[in-house]
């Protein structure tokens, strides 16, 4: 059934907080991250390919400038994802497409360092951001990832998104590849039950 909004139902608002877990910290992006996130980034040019943006060698200058400049104009909110075992800063991600009259938003332009790819680092890392999405008033979290990313669209149904179909010619990336788009999404009805599996599985499976 549809819902209708109360004239006084608040609007998505979204801070930029340092977001506390068990095994990561994630931290809003300032010009202190930028060494050491591109030691983090700045790796497996294999993956950058099929990626929209390239953080990789020459390309990090011009990632770093796209992350401050929509830092700056509020379309975006960064954040350096920490190892908490280590102190090491071993990735990003981002909200992005925030669109705070309709409660909505994306969480991407994730990039983890290889070998921080397998173990908790990324689902506890999107448990932190959905959560605080949330509690900000979303309705609607989207993930979105290139057809071509097999490992990404695994990485997502994971989390218990839903596929809900592909933008054909969606993007145009910096390779110049035409891509078409998968999108997923998580609503505010979902994220109970999104939640539970997530902490299950951090409890269960890194505990």
């Amino acid at each position: 059934m549809a819902r209708v909004l109360s004239e006084n139902s608040p609007m998505l608002t979204l801070t930029a907080d340092t977001l506390q877990g068990r095994y990561v910290r994630l931290e809003p992006i300032t010009v202190d991250h930028r060494d050491e996130l591109k030691g983090a980034i700045d790796c497996d040019p294999e993956s950058w390919e099929i990626m929209s943006v390239n953080g990789c060698g020459e390309g990090f200058e011009d990632f770093w400038g796209a992350l401050q400049g929509e830092t700056d104009r509020g379309e975006r909110i960064g954040f350096a994802i920490r190892r908490q075992s280590d102190g090491k800063v071993v990735g990003t991600s981002s909200y992005l497409n925030i669109r705070r009259l309709h409660g909505g938003l994306e969480i991407g332009a994730t990039f983890l360092n290889p070998e921080a790819r397998s173990g908790p680092v990324n689902p506890e890392s999107k448990r932190l951001l959905l959560a605080h999405a949330f509690d900000g008033g979303a309705i609607r979290v989207e993930f979105v990832t290139d057809v071509r990313n097999a490992r990404s669209q695994a990485a997502i149904l994971k989390l218990g998104a839903t596929k809900e179909g592909v933008l054909r010619n969606h993007k145009v990336t910096w390779t110049g590849h035409i891509r078409d788009t998968a999108v997923f999404s998580i609503t505010d009805y979902d994220w109970p039950a999104v939640r539970e599996r997530l902490e299950f599985r951090l409890s269960e499976t890194f505990a």
